[in-house]
């Protein structure tokens, strides 16, 4: 017990790596309990077979009391064996942000238990998630995001088609030369459709940042620089409208308002 007790302490301190897996203290406290757990009982059966008790029927018992507890608390040992899954393999540790689209789950994980992990929803409600939920749905973890994503569709007027051109010129140009834009990622500006009162084109960039403040602020930026751009040639961003033809020289045909008497 003082050995375990002893590794499980220095570990703590320590990070300790199993091959290319970095084994989180809570992990480390938690297999020190099963192993103490593990080891009492073989002490138990120990300490009886020494005082002349038969622990093989004992162990029969066991066997089958185990198989009638496993029906009874199948739940809560899906729980606890996904509980082992997430500490090995670690989709997400704590301080991470996560989301289930499948259940609508989103938050920041605050602690790993055996049984259930607690999530502090953005609305700083606690939520308390069965650790067998992860072993059956996806799982998105955005903390690890390399980057985020800059993805906007713009439209500028029908009477401004003779400048899209080299306002998209401009636009690719001002990406290529925003600093907060990864160069290295997928950079496209390109006319995508003609709309019922826009020509709309859209802008495809991926930030450096992946802070979700800092984001904004980049892609409020990018965003302000395209205005100022389609200001200066003179354009204007489209909005709906809708254009009637009259004929001036069309048949006037009578119609009545209302009751009329001879």
């Amino acid at each position: 017990m003082r050995l375990i007790s002893g590794l499980e302490t220095h570990y703590r301190r320590n990070t300790l790596r199993i091959g290319d897996k970095q084994l989180q203290p809570g992990a480390v406290y938690s297999v020190s309990r099963v192993l103490r757990a593990i080891l009492v009982f073989i002490a138990l059966l120990t300490t009886m077979e020494a005082f002349g008790v038969s622990i093989s029927g004992l162990l029969a018992f066991g066997g089958i009391g185990g198989i009638a507890i496993g029906f009874a608390a199948k739940d809560t040992l899906a729980n606890f064996l996904s509980g082992m899954v997430i500490f090995w393999e670690r989709p997400f540790v704590i301080g991470d942000w996560i989301r289930c689209p499948d259940s609508n789950i989103e938050g920041v994980v605050e602690k790993i238990g055996w049984r259930m992990t607690e999530l502090r929803t953005f609305d700083q409600r606690p939520l308390y998630v069965p650790n067998s939920l992860f072993s059956s749905q996806i799982i998105e973890n955005p903390q690890r995001m390399n980057n985020r994503r800059i993805y906007e569709y713009i439209g500028l007027r029908y009477d401004d088609i003779d400048k899209l051109s080299v306002i998209l010129e401009d636009t690719r140009a001002m990406l290529q030369a925003h600093s907060d834009v990864d160069q290295n990622k997928t950079l496209i500006v390109a006319f995508d459709r003609y709309g019922d009162s826009s020509l709309d084109f859209f802008i495809y960039a991926m930030t450096r940042t992946t802070d979700w403040v800092v984001f904004h602020a980049v892609k409020g930026n990018v965003l302000l620089e395209v205005a100022a751009i389609v200001q200066k040639h003179g354009a204007e961003f489209a909005f709906p409208t809708r254009t009637l033809h009259h004929m001036n020289n069309a048949p006037s045909v009578p119609h009545k308002i209302g009751n009329t008497s001879d």
